[in-house]
């Protein structure tokens, strides 16, 4: 488990530019943490670093955006309302598809998540506005040596 402490919206986009910068095929990052703590940003940040170039927005309603990219395809889902529907949506074929998957309020979905992925759970600091403690936690060999290279 890795600790960093981030201050501000770029801090958090860097952070996500240099896990961008070791991805692999059918990577899994799984984002938790309060409205407004910091996990579109990453995803933003993330984004930006593949090449893609359209606008990031949370997929709250869609549940799951898909952007198509000739370096690696990202997979972006949003769970918080998917209440019972998991099933349906075949969220977990995303896993295998080759590209990346990121998943806001991944902890509302733990049982279908792949053994292997990197979970960031975002907390925002009280007394501190804009800083955020993210605590950054890789399951399986590929994560543990993504977090050895980037943090």
């Amino acid at each position: 488990m890795y600790k960093i402490t981030s201050r501000s919206e770029r801090e958090t986009i860097e952070l996500a530019q240099n896990i961008e910068s070791e991805k692999f095929p059918n990577m899994v990052i799984c984002l938790e943490g309060d409205l407004g703590s910091g996990k579109t940003v990453f995803t933003k940040g993330f984004a930006s670093s593949l090449g893609i170039e359209e606008t990031i927005t949370s997929p709250t309603f869609n549940i799951i955006k898909e952007y198509p990219n000739k370096e690696m395809d990202l997979y972006h889902m949003d769970v918080y309302r998917l209440d019972d529907k998991k099933d349906d949506l075949g969220i977990e074929e995303y896993f295998t598809r080759g590209g990346v998957t990121i998943i806001e309020w991944a902890d509302m979905i733990k049982d279908i998540l792949p053994e292997e992925r990197l979970e960031i759970r975002f907390k925002i600091l009280d007394d501190e506005e804009n800083t955020r403690v993210l605590i950054i936690t890789p399951f399986g060999k590929k994560y543990e040596d993504l977090c050895e290279a980037v943090l």
